[in-house]
């Protein structure tokens, strides 16, 4: 929690495998998260797609890779029931993680959000799981409103206060980026907000200035990787052309600081 703090926010990228973990780290960050879409896309999948286990899994080689603080993306905690969103934060502990977070998506597409009740009730579980025992675990707590089309921030902020009623450490509402929206979301809560940077998000100093605790990338860095393969492989494939090596050629030397040999 130490390094959450309003006006100078934590910068948390999401790595999506133990390369990116380890050069993030290099690079000196001071804490990073995995990426649910970015790691099924590792494998070859969609977000959503990866099963509690696999990602727990993960979690845990991305913690074993690195000597800062991971936070785990950790879905909706893989369960309806809080119980069961209990038992993930539990097992997410279990694997090293320092934080994680647990979101009111239902998985359906028709009903995407949880009932305010039924997701408080999944947070307060989530909170004293992670609360319980010697290491604190920080638990951040994530309104998807916006990433699922429904635009309310009366709710979104209810929301988010009745996350930090039930004892999350971090809120966090993906997609909420205007300045306006988010000068109202960050006087209405008392708890360190994160926020996902976008094309349209103000920029990380105007970040700083409102007052945002985190900013993640989400899955962005590992698609854009994704984008610039996808880039060279056509470029190869219709003009012959091997610009790519460009990009190789400046990320070479970190790699060879960062990566360790067998």
């Amino acid at each position: 929690m130490a390094l959450h703090r309003p006006g100078t926010p934590l910068l948390m990228p999401n790595a999506w495998d133990v390369g990116s973990a380890r050069l993030f780290a290099f690079l000196g960050c001071e804490a990073i998260a995995s990426t649910s879409g970015g790691f099924a896309a590792s494998r070859g999948r969609l977000d959503g797609a990866m099963s509690r286990e696999e990602v727990l899994s993960h979690c845990g080689d991305l913690v074993s890779a690195v000597e800062i603080p991971v936070s785990a993306d950790l879905e909706d905690c893989f369960a309806d029931d809080p119980a069961g969103v209990a038992a993930t934060i539990t097992a997410a502990k279990e694997q090293g993680l320092a934080g994680g977070s647990v979101e009111d998506f239902t998985r359906n597409r028709d009903e995407p959000i949880y009932e305010l009740a039924q997701a408080a009730e999944r947070v307060q579980a989530a909170a004293e799981a992670a609360h319980a025992g010697a290491v604190r675990f920080v638990l951040t707590a994530r309104a998807e409103n916006y990433l699922h089309g429904r635009k309310d921030l009366a709710d979104t902020i209810a929301r988010l206060q009745a996350y930090q009623e039930a004892g999350a450490d971090v809120l966090f509402a993906p997609r909420v980026v205007e300045p306006a929206e988010l000068r109202r979301l960050l006087a209405e809560v008392e708890l360190p907000v994160s926020v996902l940077v976008t094309p349209h998000a103000p920029s990380v100093p105007e970040l700083a200035d409102l007052g945002v605790s985190r900013i993640s990338v989400g899955g962005a860095i590992a698609a854009a990787s994704y984008g610039f393969a996808v880039t060279a492989v056509k470029q190869l494939r219709d003009e012959g052309t091997t610009n790519y090596w460009d990009a190789a050629a400046a990320a070479r030397d970190d790699m060879l600081s960062a990566f360790v040999s067998p």
